[in-house]
């Protein structure tokens, strides 16, 4: 009786192989599984600024003011009056005319009085010429600031990046920038406040990338400007 199996077909021949693939790949799964990490979706907000909004804090007066003692009275009057007779002669002074004759008239020579301006510090929402913010040269004086405000929107929204290790440890708030427009257009003295240093090297890299502009005019004079912003890190 002949075997109906073909001797030519063993299922045997490569299960050691077989299973040496199989479990490379159970491993490579429960690796992949093990390592595996997954983040909670963050999405930033930006929070529109108000450029003319003022930044004081009110500081508590932590010494006491002390008014001074009132001065004693004057000492009483001496009851009787002794009247001295003005014997001594008085010489009367004579005071020469300080007139000069028609013969006496000196010229004098004109001189230039050259205004003095000190270097001092105009804040945006009083100064007379604002700096003109690149973009903003065809716009009407009037409408200047407005414009001002608008394109430092732009720009915050522009460059704008919610630093990474900020957003894994849920660091959220806002950060005062404080900054100055240069006699010349740049940007100078920025200095930030905020909650978490992360965020304020962020708003100092955002603030530093503004381009060069006009000049606030204070009298005609170019000066600086000091100027204030916000800048909202949020997390939804």
């Amino acid at each position: 009786m002949q075997p109906k199996k073909n001797p030519k077909v063993d299922l045997s021949k490569n299960s050691s192989l077989y299973f040496v693939i199989g479990l490379a790949l159970i491993l490579f799964f429960t690796w992949q599984a093990i390592e595996w990490k997954s983040y909670e979706k963050s999405l930033y907000d930006y929070e529109a600024l108000n450029v003319e909004e003022d930044d004081d804090e009110e500081i508590p007066i932590t010494e006491q003011i002390k008014t001074p003692p009132p001065p004693p009275p004057p000492p009483p009057a001496p009851e009787i009056i002794e009247v001295v007779e003005d014997e001594e002669e008085v010489e009367e002074t004579v005071i020469e005319s300080t007139e000069t004759d028609e013969d006496e008239i000196v010229e004098v020579e004109e001189v230039e009085i050259e205004e003095e301006f000190e270097d001092v510090d105009v804040p945006f929402a009083v100064i007379e010429d604002v700096p003109i913010f690149p973009g903003c040269e065809k716009v009407k004086k009037s409408e200047r600031r407005d414009c001002f405000q608008e394109q430092m929107n732009k720009h915050i929204r522009k460059n704008f990046r919610y630093p990474e290790i900020a957003q894994e440890m849920g660091i959220q708030g806002r950060v005062y920038v404080n900054f100055i427009i240069a006699k010349d257009g740049q940007i100078t003295n920025i200095r930030m406040r905020g909650p978490d240093k992360n965020l304020e090297k962020e708003a100092e890299r955002i603030v530093s990338k503004l381009p060069q502009m006009t000049p606030g005019k204070q009298r005609g004079r170019p000066v600086r400007v000091p100027f204030s912003i916000p800048i909202t890190f949020r997390l939804q």
